[in-house]
């Protein structure tokens, strides 16, 4: 599988990479820790969490379109899904629009699941559908009565700082486990609160952003966006993220500055990472992860 993927991205001139594991600076995400390292007896270094930093670094200096398969590492992260260090298949395209990167996306996953079809739903869409709440009308009361009439515990409260935890869990644990079940599921346009990386657009009256991410069979295998491009509006988005850190008891990480300072050259442009291992599960029909990897994380 691993030459099917190089030679998926051969026949669309889609050149590998291979970023440096090893940052001095992080990451900077509310809900994924990064694994440090001790460099030279005195330097922290992180792992990455992803090669993305690195990959737009090498578009905004005039790399043309690129892909990296890499092992990618997040702390405090174990079980049937998950293990601490993981195979991602990221790529960025410049030539391509956002609904083309959506299909693209689902016509890579196909090499591991086969010819199934798939259909794009967006964020709020999945939410009327499977909990018949509109959450752009819906409080965060009602988001919380939800969770309880389902017996799902949580320490999350009304506070407006809660508003996307909320939507996170529901998504987790009403929604997601039910999408991709007759083939692959494309969820678009979330809140723009949950841009990340993403740039935003109006929808309907609302901003949202452009961000996607594919589920089958209940499992969440890519995320992918319309590159953010605005060092000013990412710089911020790190600010609030850390943040959020702060106030889940989380340290404080170190912005990327040589990320911004190339963020603004950073071409037009899609990307998206995808989950080796589990599209591995798939294509095997195996219900953990360590089950398609050569050692499990205890046996290293």
């Amino acid at each position: 599988m691993l030459e099917a993927v190089r030679q998926f991205f051969k026949e669309r001139h889609v050149v590998e990479v291979d970023c440096p594991f090893l940052t001095a600076s992080a990451a900077v995400d509310a809900h994924i820790d990064l694994i440090t390292a001790c460099v030279n007896d005195q330097e922290q270094r992180y792992l990455h969490s992803s090669p993305e930093y690195g990959m737009k670094r090498l578009l905004a200096a005039g790399s043309e379109d690129i892909y990296q398969l890499s092992h990618v590492f997040r702390n405090n992260e174990r079980g049937t899904r998950h293990t601490p260090e993981f195979m991602m298949a990221e790529w960025y395209r410049k030539s391509i629009s956002f609904g083309e990167m959506i299909a693209e996306t689902c016509d890579f996953i196909r090499l591991f699941v086969g010819d199934v079809p798939y259909h794009i739903l967006s964020y709020q869409q999945a939410f009327q559908h499977y909990t018949h709440l509109d959450i752009s009308k819906t409080s965060n009361e009602e988001l919380l009565a939800l969770l309880s009439s389902y017996d799902i515990v949580t320490h999350l409260t009304s506070k407006a700082s809660d508003r996307d935890a909320l939507l996170n869990t529901i998504l987790g644990c009403l929604i997601e486990p039910r999408l991709g079940q007759q083939g692959l599921c494309v969820l678009t346009y979330y809140p723009a609160s949950q841009a990340t990386l993403a740039k935003t657009t109006i929808l309907n009256g609302e901003e949202v952003a452009e961000r996607f991410e594919v589920y089958y069979q209940g499992m969440e295998l890519a995320n992918g966006y319309h590159e953010l491009s605005d060092s000013q509006e990412q710089r911020h988005r790190f600010l609030k993220a850390n943040h959020q850190r702060i106030m889940m008891g989380k340290e404080k990480l170190p912005i990327d500055e040589k990320f911004l300072e190339a963020l603004d050259h950073l071409p037009d442009c899609c990307g998206v990472a995808v989950g080796f291992d589990r599209l591995m599960m798939l294509r095997h029909d195996v219900r953990n992860i360590d089950q398609v990897i050569p050692f499990s994380w205890e046996e290293i």
